[in-house]
């Protein structure tokens, strides 16, 4: 007859050695997700800490702020130095301007006592130039100083002579009218003279103007 513990230890030694190696594999599937689990966040932070903490890349990332904070400085710069020289550009616009035409206004208020003094020659008959040679005199040497100070100070005389063509830019048409020998736009009459003020016109000679016969 059988012992049965003799038939028994074979099978308790399969089943031990099977639970050694469940366990086994057990511990090595463990350790193995263990260590997959602690090494990618401690890979991740040693990367992004090394980073932050880097001098080189902390030295960079000054020199782009300073880079960009000179190109600033040096665009502004420009731009008021370019205004600074805008202005005194202008200013020195205003100020030969103002050497050339700041007697303008004057000039132009003196206009009138011009014309007054030439009709009142131009009205002075033989007969007054007679009995009263002294106050003719006189006027012709009001209206010559009158004209050397207007002279002086850069203003001219526009005299147009009759058969000059009419120019808009000095003259100004008071009337038109056909008149024999003449062609459209010659002048056929002065009636005022005109002036300017170097290149700025002061007023303009007023004149009359040939116009087209008719038929």
């Amino acid at each position: 007859m059988a012992n049965p513990n003799t038939q028994k230890a074979p099978q308790d030694e399969i089943e031990a050695e099977s639970a050694a190696n469940t366990s086994a594999a057990n511990a090595g599937d463990a350790a193995e997700n263990g260590a997959q689990s602690h090494d990618g966040p401690e890979l991740g932070e040693d990367v992004s800490d090394g980073d932050r903490d880097d001098p080189l890349l902390r030295a960079e990332a000054r020199i782009a702020e300073l880079e960009a904070e000179r190109d600033t400085m040096r665009d502004r710069l420009m731009r008021a130095l370019a205004d600074a020289e805008n202005s005194r550009k202008r200013a020195e616009k205003d100020r030969r301007e103002g050497l050339l035409y700041g007697g303008a206004k004057l000039s132009r208020d003196m206009l009138p006592v011009y014309d007054n003094l030439s009709r009142a020659l131009e009205a002075a008959s033989e007969d007054v130039r007679g009995t009263a040679p002294g106050f003719v005199e006189g006027v012709e040497l009001t209206l010559r100083e009158l004209s050397n100070i207007l002279h002086k100070h850069g203003v001219e005389r526009i005299c147009p002579e009759p058969g000059e063509m009419f120019d808009p830019h000095l003259h100004q048409a008071m009337f038109e009218a056909p008149v024999p020998d003449f062609t459209a736009g010659q002048i056929i009459q002065v009636m005022a003279e005109g002036f300017r003020l170097h290149d700025q016109l002061l007023r303009p000679a007023q004149v009359g103007v040939a116009s087209t016969p008719p038929g």
